[in-house]
């Protein structure tokens, strides 16, 4: 596309979510990369800003992270007011954020998955425990950058993880703990980038590892045979186009001792900050970040 062909775009970022900071850092990045590229943008923050200004623009880039960003609202609006957006639709932004949702649809499709459940009440630690083992772990369904996740081992961990996660969504899983290797794999365009392994110092990749502390390691390209490569990357677009996602995202995943894959989230709109994933990637490919960032308003179109 022609840089005038995109017209005015609006890069949504802030809002109301638990993830606003996070998505201040990525909005402005991606706004500092769009003006790079001569392309006419501004900021629209729906905590500050009416939703009624997005009236006036063309085209919206999605820096809105977690809840109201990630779950199919801002998609709907910005459908209703015909304005083209990047990443994925509606309904798979909804799933994609519904942890729960997300899980029984994989596990519909034979997709592997860490075993789960809903947890209803603070009494559920028994049956979480046949099904789960020890540890698991207790997530918020609707939540991101591992806000409100916590690993449990024993029943007294158990009653504050759960109302912790409570908090900040009613519906809260148990999900099964598996021990292998962490990876990430960032999709652009619908096609899959390099692959990035995850090394973390804390006990398993927190809020903590992923934006506070500077020992976690990032690994690009991982170091794995061409095989598992091209099995992860064959299972992860899998899991991706399960529950309908289209443009970008990030598939987040496990591989056990055996080399068994095992899918664990999808970001459809990933951070895009000087420390995230999927511009790391990018650049090792040779991809640029001003030009990732058009790539991505690129999928607008779709």
């Amino acid at each position: 596309m022609t840089i005038k062909a995109f017209g005015k775009v609006a890069v949504l970022m802030g809002g109301t979510s638990n993830e606003r900071n996070i998505s201040l850092e990525s909005g402005k990045a991606v706004l500092k990369a769009l003006h790079r590229s001569s392309i006419d943008a501004s900021a629209i923050d729906p905590k500050i800003d009416g939703l009624e200004k997005l009236k006036n623009f063309d085209r919206a880039f999605i820096c809105l992270h977690g809840q109201d960003g990630e779950d199919g609202k801002i998609q709907t609006f910005l459908e209703s007011i015909n304005i083209p957006y990047t990443g994925s639709g509606i309904l798979s932004s909804s799933l994609g954020m519904d942890k729960f949702k997300c899980k029984k649809i994989w596990k519909s499709k034979k997709i592997q998955t860490p075993d789960f459940m809903k947890i209803d009440d603070s009494n559920q630690f028994e049956k979480a425990s046949n099904l789960c083992g020890l540890p698991f772990f207790i997530k918020p369904s609707n939540s991101g950058s591992s806000i409100g996740i916590a690993k449990v081992s024993n029943k007294k961990e158990f009653i504050p993880a759960f109302e912790n996660a409570y908090e900040i969504d009613k519906t809260v899983i148990a999900e099964s703990f598996i021990i292998g290797r962490e990876y990430t794999l960032p999709i652009i365009k619908n096609k899959p980038l390099p692959i990035i392994e995850i090394r973390v110092k804390t006990d398993f990749y927190d809020f903590e590892a992923k934006y506070l502390r500077d020992d976690t390691e990032f690994i690009c390209p991982a170091d794995i045979s061409s095989i598992l490569v091209e099995n992860i990357n064959t299972e992860c677009t899998q899991s991706f186009n399960a529950i309908g996602c289209d443009g970008w995202g990030r598939v987040d995943f496990i591989v056990d001792q055996k080399n068994i894959i095992h899918i664990i989230e999808i970001n459809t709109v990933p951070g895009l900050t000087n420390h995230s994933l999927v511009p790391m990637s990018a650049r090792n490919i040779g991809i640029e970040f001003d030009q990732l960032v058009v790539m991505i308003l690129e999928t607008s179109n779709v």
